[in-house]
C-alpha cells in the first residue's frame, strides 16, 4: 500500500475539512491539498523524469510546503529525505551524496547552503527553493495518477547519527510507517476530525511523523507562522486551535511549562502534549503534569523504530491517584502493542524482570535496514531484533525504565549527538592532540557536551578558538559546552579511551 492513499482517501471522503493551516491562516482544504500534491507530483515525474524509487532530498524549515512535498513524493512512488535543518553544510552534502538524491527541496533560509551542495553533486539535478515562482509553478503542472507501491518499499530515509560519525539512512517501508500511525491511534491518544496537530518540533523528524495519523483522521495540521518553537506563539495558536495536540523534546517541555505565557494562560485547548526524545526527569514530568493537568503521553523510540518502542499512554496518566503513578511517569512505559520489547544479555539472551540490559525490539514498525549499508544493517538487526543500544531495565509489570545507552550517544534537547562526530572535527584543529567528548547532565537541556582536550605542546589552544573551530566545521548544537585541558585522556591496557573515568573525574569535579 502506498501510503499517499491516505490522503487520497481524506482529499475524496472529507474535501473541505481544513489540512494545514500557516499560523491561523488556512493554507489549503484536503481537496486543496490533494490537487497540488497530484500536480506537484506529475512535476516530480514529468518535468524532472523521476522515476518509482529515486530519491528527493529536502532541507527545510518547518512549513506547509514540507507536506506537500513529503505526500508528492509518496504520491509519485519516490522516497522522501527530510534532512534536519539545523546540521551543517557538511551534514547536508553527505546526506544528499549518500541517498543519492535526483532533486532537492529548501526553504529560502537554507538556499544558499543548498545550492553550494547541489552544484557539487552529479547525481542531484535540481534545487528549488518554497515560495518561488519556480515551487509555484511546479505546484500547477500537469497532474499524474498514484503510483502503486508494495508495502514493503522504502517511504523515507530518516538519517540518524551513528557511532562512526557519519549519518545513517534507516530504511522506513511504507509498512514500517502505516505501523507508526496504528501505534500513535491505538496506544497514544486518538484522533478524530476535528483534531489538530501543532508542529512545535521539526517535522524532518518524530513531530512530523506524528502528522500522519491526522491525516489519516482527516484532521488538521497547524504550522506556525515563525516555523519555531515559541511559547508565546504556541499560546496564540492554542487560543485559535482546539483539540490540539504537539509532540516536544523534554527540553522544550521544561521551556514551555517554565514560560510565564504559558503559566499564565489558558491551555483548555490543549488536548495532549507527547513528549519523547530523551530522558525526562521525574520532578519535570510531575511539574508539567501539575501546570497542565492529565494531558501527558510519553513514548520512547528511535529513528529505526520511528516514534514506536514504548509508551506511556494519555489515558494511563489520567489517574494521578493510581498506586504506581510515579513508577509509570518514571519510565517510558510498556511495549506498543505492535511491537515486542526485549531487553537482552550480551549473548542477546532475554533476561527476566529487573536485571539491566540492551533494549531490543521487533515488529512491522522497524527498519528494513541502513541505506547503502549491509554491515552495520546486518550488526543492528541480528536475529531480527532491533538493537538499540540502550540499556534499561523491565520491571515487573513490563514497564521500562532507560539507564544508560552502550553507544555513548548525548541526547541534548531532544537531538542525537554522538561524541565521535565531535571528537572527528576538533582533531582537525592543528592545537589538539587528543580529545574526548561526552555528556553532562543539564536540567534543562537533558544533556551538556564536554570535551576532554589534550593540547598540542606550544600550540598556544584555548576554549574561544576551539568553540570558533566547531561553529565553522559542524552544526551550532553538536559543538562543546565547556572544554576541559588535560595533560592525558585515562586509558585501559589496549589503549582506548575510559570514559567512565572521564565521567567520574567530571562527577568529582562538580562536588
Amino acid at each position: 500500500m502506498n501510503l499517499a492513499a491516505l490522503l487520497h482517501r481524506a482529499a475524496r471522503s472529507r474535501p473541505d475539512n481544513p489540512a494545514l493551516y500557516t499560523g491561523t491562516s488556512l493554507h489549503t482544504t484536503y481537496a486543496q491539498l490533494g490537487d497540488r500534491v497530484t500536480r506537484l507530483a506529475g512535476w516530480m515525474r514529468g518535468e524532472m523524469g523521476l522515476q518509482p524509487g529515486d530519491r528527493v532530498a529536502f532541507a527545510m524549515s518547518n512549513c506547509v510546503a514540507f507536506q506537500e512535498i513529503l505526500w508528492a513524493a509518496w504520491h509519485a512512488g519516490l522516497i522522501a529525505v527530510p534532512v534536519n535543518a539545523k546540521l551543517h553544510v557538511s551534514d547536508f552534502a553527505y546526506i544528499f551524496e549518500n541517498s543519492g538524491a535526483r532533486v532537492a527541496f529548501a526553504t529560502p533560509d537554507l538556499a544558499d547552503d543548498l545550492a553550494g551542495v547541489v552544484a557539487r553533486l552529479a547525481t542531484c539535478g535540481r534545487l528549488v527553493v518554497t515560495e518561488t515562482p519556480e515551487y509555484a509553478a511546479a505546484c500547477q503542472a500537469d497532474p499524474v495518477a498514484m503510483q502503486p507501491r508494495a508495502s514493503d518499499d522504502i517511504a523515507w530515509l530518516f538519517y540518524t547519527s551513528g557511532t562512526t560519525g557519519r549519518p545513517k539512512g534507516a530504511m522506513l517501508s511504507h509498512r514500517s510507517l502505516m505501523a507508526c500511525i496504528h501505534g500513535y491511534v491505538g496506544d497514544v491518544d486518538p484522533v478524530a476530525e476535528g483534531d489538530h496537530w501543532l508542529h512545535a518540533a521539526p517535522m524532518s523528524h518524530g513531530g512530523g511523523l506524528y502528522g500522519l495519523p491526522f491525516v489519516a483522521a482527516c484532521a488538521a495540521q497547524v504550522v506556525p507562522a515563525s516555523g519555531k518553537f515559541d511559547p508565546p506563539e504556541m499560546m496564540a495558536l492554542l487560543a485559535r486551535f482546539p483539540r490540539t495536540s504537539f509532540f516536544a523534546a523534554p527540553t522544550m517541555v521544561k521551556r514551555l511549562i517554565e514560560h510565564p505565557a504559558v503559566r499564565d494562560g489558558d491551555t483548555s485547548n490543549l488536548r495532549t502534549l507527547v513528549y519523547g526524545g530523551g530522558p525526562m526527569y521525574l520532578a519535570d514530568a510531575q511539574a508539567a503534569y501539575d501546570l497542565l493537568g492529565p494531558k501527558l503521553a510519553q513514548i520512547y523510540g528511535q529513528g529505526e523504530s520511528p516514534m514506536t518502542i514504548t509508551v506511556v499512554s494519555r489515558e494511563e496518566l489520567q489517574d494521578a491517584g493510581h498506586p504506581r503513578f510515579a513508577d509509570r511517569l518514571a519510565s517510558t512505559g510498556r511495549a506498543f502493542a505492535n511491537v515486542e520489547v526485549m531487553v537482552a544479555d550480551a549473548d542477546d539472551n532475554p533476561l527476566p524482570a529487573g536485571e539491566l540490559g540492551e533494549v531490543c525490539v521487533r515488529g512491522d514498525v522497524v527498519m528494513s535496514g541502513y541505506w547503502t549499508n549491509p554491515e552495520a544493517s546486518a550488526e543492528t538487526l541480528r536475529g531480527g531484533w532491533l538493537h538499540t543500544g540502550d540499556v534499561g531495565v523491565l520491571d515487573k509489570y513490563g514497564y521500562l525504565s532507560l539507564k544508560d545507552r552502550s553507544k555513548d550517544m548525548i541526547i541534548s534537547g531532544g537531538t542525537n549527538i554522538y561524541p565521535r562526530e565531535v571528537e572527528e572535527v576538533l582533531l582537525q584543529h592543528p592545537a589538539v592532540l587528543e580529545v574526548s567528548v561526552i555528556g553532562e547532565p543539564d536540567p534543562e537541556w537533558g544533556e551538556n557536551v564536554i570535551a576532554f582536550v589534550v593540547a598540542r605542546a606550544g600550540a598556544g589552544a584555548d576554549a574561544k578558538a576551539l568553540d570558533r573551530f566547531c561553529v565553522e566545521n559542524m552544526a551550532r548544537f553538536k559543538r562543546p559546552k565547556t572544554y576541559r585541558f588535560v595533560d592525558s585522556l585515562p586509558k585501559n591496557n589496549y589503549g582506548k579511551v575510559l570514559k567512565t573515568a572521564l565521567r567520574a573525574m567530571l562527577a568529582g569535579n562538580s562536588q
